[in-house]
């Protein structure tokens, strides 16, 4: 007899590239998180990056403006330049959208 194993729901890893408290900053780790806490409940973890405090970090990731997301897993990775603000367009780019209606 065997039996099924419940396939495990993918781990996703973000890293959120801000420009210190900037509203635009802030406002994309408000909607990162949200969207996060609704749609990935205990299945995300969130890097905040600021470039202020890393430029060094920011330059060698290729990040040239914020905020960046970088969705970093599961595969392929996918970047998202702004304020995260219109949730259904970021949960088709992240794969996330089962529904769009047309």
């Amino acid at each position: 007899m065997s039996t099924k194993r419940p396939v495990a729901s993918p781990r996703f890893k973000f890293r959120l590239y801000v420009a210190g408290d900037a509203p635009n900053s802030a406002q994309a780790l408000a909607n990162l998180t949200a969207l996060c806490h609704t749609h990935l409940p205990g299945r995300h973890t969130i890097d905040v990056v600021d470039v202020f405090q890393e430029p060094g970090r920011a330059l060698a990731d290729g990040i040239f403006m914020t905020p960046t997301l970088v969705k970093l897993a599961p595969p392929p990775p996918q970047i998202i330049v702004g304020t995260l603000s219109q949730t259904q367009t970021v949960l088709l780019a992240l794969g996330l959208a089962t529904d769009i209606a047309a």
